[in-house]
């Protein structure tokens, strides 16, 4: 990356390092995302437990996800911690990490059509950019819903064309998902016929619904953001349980907690 926040990080934070050098009770790292900036993690913060080789947990080069400890502002002292990071803390800055790079090749690839350098796209469009959206990723997943946001930055009609039309070509509109369980009863004659075609009818466009097993069904829906796959979701389940009642049936829906 040749993007480097140039602050310290916050206490708490979530941060991608490389293992520079381990000795016998600690292990140096390069905090990734920032400007020459490295920590320090004792081995007690490596893994819970006893460990009696380092190097059976991290080796130098190994990219890992760690938590900010503590911080001395003064010295820049920055202690990490691998063993309070958790699973999906893991998951989730890997993830960022790597959309935050595939957004700066996008922006590299805008460089060289206007035949300009990386440091220049930077200057002219990328700092602007993460400054209002906290990073390039975000920036151009906002544009992909409204191309029209960039007219309210100060970057350049000759920059933001061929921007805005690398991302619309490049990137897909970022999607979520909300889903529950339908618990569907029709005891009449012909009530399994008719289930299945109230939950056929229901089945279009954004919203996915499968068989879990009697009297329950799945229903997911996929959207642009969360207040739309909310929305889409209630109307949907309403109509659903609304059909089956004036059939003559019960039901409910439990929403999933993301």
């Amino acid at each position: 990356m040749f993007y480097k926040k140039k602050e310290i990080p916050k206490e708490g934070e979530i941060v991608l390092c490389t293992v520079k050098k381990i000795t016998y009770h600690s292990v140096f790292l390069k905090l990734d995302e920032y400007n020459n900036l490295e920590g320090m993690m004792h081995i007690s913060e490596i893994a819970p437990g006893r460990i009696r080789t380092i190097r059976d947990y991290v080796k130098e080069g190994k990219k890992v996800v760690c938590k900010v400890l503590r911080i001395n502002k003064i010295t820049r002292n920055i202690e990490l911690s691998l063993r309070r990071v958790n699973k999906m803390q893991r998951i989730n800055k890997s993830a960022e990490c790597k959309q935050e790079q595939k957004a700066e090749k996008l922006l590299e690839f805008v460089g060289k059509e206007l035949k300009k350098d990386i440091e220049y796209m930077y200057k002219e469009a990328g700092y602007e950019l993460i400054s209002k959206y906290g990073s390039l990723n975000e920036a151009f997943q906002d544009f992909v819903l409204d191309k029209d946001q960039i007219n309210e930055l100060e970057i350049k009609k000759e920059i933001s064309d061929v921007l805005i039309k690398t991302v619309i070509e490049r990137i897909k509109p970022k999607e979520v998902q909300v889903k529950g369980v339908l618990t569907i009863t029709l005891n009449t004659e012909d009530g399994v016929d008719t289930v299945k075609k109230v939950l056929t009818d229901s089945q279009k466009g954004a919203i996915r619904i499968i068989y879990m097993g009697a009297p329950q069904y799945q229903i997911t829906v996929t959207a642009s953001d969360y207040k739309i796959a909310e929305e889409i979701l209630e109307n949907a389940t309403e109509t659903i349980l609304k059909k089956i009642k004036n059939a003559g049936g019960t039901g409910e829906f439990i929403q999933e907690k993301n």
